[in-house]
């Protein structure tokens, strides 16, 4: 059961989905072809993100709402309990567009790394494609002199991590005055860490992550400044 959902809902539709792009967008250019099912993926996405942002607002006013009871309940403790129990039950924010969104995008980077340990090649492509879907012949797996079947490169893992590093060091430095120890580790190690992981993974996963990343750097601005928690001005 578990085996004929995987291959059949999740597996065979992305695979033909790719092989698609493949063929018919990107002039048999796996590379591209990858980063155009991400693009499309992460834009099927964008309602989930909508809905985090607005929880996102919802979870400011929420902070705001507990302040206000704590300032005014400040001697009552059992009194001031009761409402913010009462507000968090009103309110019901929840994290699930996030995690579902993060979810979906971890399942297609386990469905991209079995199309490379066994879908690109001869028999097993024919046994999985639909039939409207043309048979592409030998895949070309070369990417700006990368393969993206090969693991432990350099470069397009260096490029994601650096990227990370730059966009969590602009994040921190709009929130803080000053990096504590502990900022600096972040910043240094999690890049560290993502580096090591898509060293050990094929490139084809580092093309991925770095295209989501850049979808998100575009068009989250964008979805902030509409759908967004908006700063108080200052008088």
């Amino acid at each position: 059961m578990i085996v004929t959902i995987w291959n059949d809902l999740l597996y065979q539709p992305l695979f033909n989905g790719l092989i698609y792009i493949y063929n018919n967008w990107t002039d048999q250019n796996l590379g591209w072809a990858i980063v155009y099912l991400t693009v499309l993926l992460r834009t099927l996405l964008v309602p989930l993100t909508i809905v985090h942002l607005v929880r996102s607002k919802k979870n400011i006013l929420l902070s705001e709402d507990v302040k206000k009871i704590e300032a005014q309940y400040k001697n009552d403790f059992v009194l001031k309990k009761q409402e913010i129990r009462k507000i968090l039950k009103q309110r019901q924010v929840s994290p699930w567009a996030k995690a579902l969104s993060l979810g979906i995008q971890g399942l297609v980077l386990l469905l991209l790394y079995q199309v490379f340990l066994h879908g690109i090649t001869g028999k097993q492509m024919l046994d999985f494609l639909y039939s409207f879907v043309a048979f592409p012949g030998t895949i070309n797996v070369m990417f700006y002199n990368t393969n993206l079947g090969q693991v432990h490169t350099i470069f397009w893992p260096s490029v994601v991590a650096l990227l990370l590093f730059v966009e969590n060091y602009i994040e921190a430095k709009s929130t803080h005055v000053t990096f504590t120890k502990k900022d600096l580790n972040y910043l240094v190690l999690f890049p560290l860490a993502i580096f090591a992981v898509l060293w050990w993974l094929p490139s084809v996963k580092a093309i991925f992550v770095l295209t989501s990343m850049m979808f998100s750097i575009i068009l989250n601005p964008v979805l902030s400044y509409l759908f967004g928690p908006k700063s108080k001005k200052t008088t």
